[in-house]
């Protein structure tokens, strides 16, 4: 069995950096800037699906090559921790309307905006019980989340 993929496989990470890159160039203005609700519900769902992707190479990498999986995990772990932040300054923002900047804890109790503005706290609510199954607490408090084998 091959340990790495094949050379024919189409790689669309670069396509996604590329994209948020021109994105960036784009749509982020030289000057101050607040970051609208739509644009951090983006970024979330992009970060999320990172996680997801880096949840796949960490469990199936570290069946082989433990240390690489290690940083995979690592990885997946402060890549989530974007996500929560990312989670939370959506809810810092300004609601577009009434500039009312709502409780973050109302996302816990499902729509409370109404659909589809809370997607991102469904999204969120659904990848923090994968984390919570693949993640300690520990893991996810420590300073530093890589482990070193020797």
């Amino acid at each position: 069995m091959s340990r790495t993929a094949s050379p024919t496989a189409q790689d669309f990470v670069p396509f996604a950096t590329a994209a948020l890159d021109f994105h960036r160039a784009l749509n982020v203005p030289g000057g101050p800037l607040v970051t609208t609700r739509a644009e951090l519900d983006a970024l979330h769902a992009h970060l999320v699906s990172l996680h997801g992707l880096l949840d796949a190479h960490a469990a199936r990498t570290g069946q082989l090559t433990p240390i690489e999986g290690d940083q995979l995990s690592a990885a997946r772990t402060r890549v989530w921790q974007a996500a929560d932040h990312v989670h939370a300054a959506y809810h810092a923002a300004p609601r577009p309307g009434s500039g009312e900047v709502p409780d973050r804890e109302a996302c816990r109790a499902g729509l409370p905006e109404g659909a589809p503005e809370l997607t991102i706290c469904q999204r969120h609510q659904r990848t923090a019980h994968l984390v919570r199954r693949r993640t300690t607490p520990a893991d996810l408090h420590a300073p530093f989340t890589g482990l070193v084998r020797h």
